[in-house]
């Protein structure tokens, strides 16, 4: 998930999108991380005082065979729910640059006859009218691994856009990770939070710690606007957010028992993630929007990700894709909703996990709101 990209602008035809340089905004100067509006996008329509206010978070598990199997399905969604700003995770499209050199996170490969003809099919893709009204920033890895995906409507072209938590930083983050995008009043923040995993080793529990204590530094440092953090952030965070706790407490790879009782389960329901998580969301003053407009458990619609419908998991769900919002935007909150449901995973175009979407309200999002914020 690191990188830039931007589709092919539109065009008298559409017939013949090119890959030219001129299809993508300008990167900016080497190690730069941020892009202003200006140099990245051309608005279509001008709407000088109106901010986003519908937004999407999806993780297509791989953004190249949702485009392959699953586009007609999934653009046809896009365009009844038509949302502002998409966020896409486990992009999986790898970055250009030639083996052994220096990857650019921003764009997609294609320096082989593969590459190219795999950026032909995403390019043409996004050159339809669903998607030819939008700006794509991406955030790629350096093989088909990860990255992250932003899409905005170029009517609402940010001010800035970034890829990592420390903005000291001039490099994305590992394996494209993080998308900020930056407008008058707030910031909208896409990440693909790395899996805690199953045992205590540096590449599992370690990095997902260290995630977490980043995130948690970044969001109490970046409180000058309210902040819109959505994506799949790979933890369940109280039982109502899993469809079977038992299974998932006492979940077990391979017979393997971590040493602290408090790493012990599934991946994503362990007590010291769902710890770490409800400290994030307390400290840094967040609302989880759908819990805060659902409160009942939903064992149809009440979960983002699905098992596969065959072998153990059949029918096991969790809540891992959120949309949180900082406390002054609470009262904003319109509709927040998971657009899948049951065990065949109708609604979820493909991938493992189902689009989750946010509404708020069309008044203007002031960052400088003196809302009283809900009691801690």
């Amino acid at each position: 998930m690191k990188r830039f990209f931007q589709p092919v602008q539109k065009d008298a035809s559409f017939k013949k999108p090119t890959l030219s340089s001129t299809s993508s905004p300008s990167p900016a100067n080497d190690g730069e991380t941020e892009e202003t509006a200006t140099a990245t996008t051309t608005p279509v329509e001008e709407t000088p005082k109106k901010q986003p206010t519908k937004f999407l978070t999806w993780n297509a598990n791989s953004f190249l065979l949702r485009v392959k199997n699953n586009w007609p399905e999934f653009t046809k969604f896009i365009d009844s729910i038509d949302p502002d700003v998409i966020a896409i995770q486990e992009v999986r499209m790898p970055a250009a640059g030639a083996k052994g050199t220096p990857k650019n996170p921003r764009e997609l490969k294609d320096d082989n006859n593969s590459s190219r003809e795999e950026k032909l099919i995403i390019t043409r893709a996004l050159s339809g009218p669903t998607f030819r009204k939008y700006d794509v920033w991406w955030s790629l890895s350096d093989s088909k691994y990860a990255g992250t995906a932003l899409f905005v409507k170029k009517c609402f072209p940010p001010k800035k856009v970034s890829f990592n938590l420390d903005p000291s930083v001039s490099k994305h983050e590992p394996d494209g990770r993080v998308i900020i995008a930056e407008f008058e009043s707030f910031r909208i923040m896409n990440t693909y939070v790395p899996n805690n995993g199953w045992k205590d080793e540096e590449t599992s529990f370690q990095r997902r710690r260290k995630w977490d204590k980043r995130m948690k530094e970044f969001i109490l440092q970046s409180t000058d606007k309210p902040l819109i953090w959505c994506g799949d952030l790979n933890v369940s965070h109280e039982e109502i957010d899993v469809s079977h706790p038992d299974f998932f407490r006492t979940a077990k790879m391979n017979g393997y028992v971590p040493p602290n009782k408090e790493d012990c389960g599934q991946p994503g329901f362990t007590l010291s993630e769902r710890k770490r998580f409800g400290t994030i969301l307390k400290e840094g003053k967040l609302i989880d929007a759908y819990r805060f407009l659902h409160k009942d458990i939903d064992m149809e619609r009440g979960f983002s990700w699905s098992g596969n419908p065959i072998g153990k998991y059949r029918g096991k769900r969790m809540r891992i894709d959120y949309h949180l919002v900082s406390e002054k935007l609470k009262d904003k909150i319109i509709k927040c909703e998971m657009h899948g449901q049951g065990i065949e995973l109708e609604g979820f175009y493909g991938s493992d996990h189902c689009p989750v979407s946010l509404e708020l309200s069309e008044s203007t999002i002031d960052g400088n709101d003196s809302e009283n914020p809900i009691p801690e």
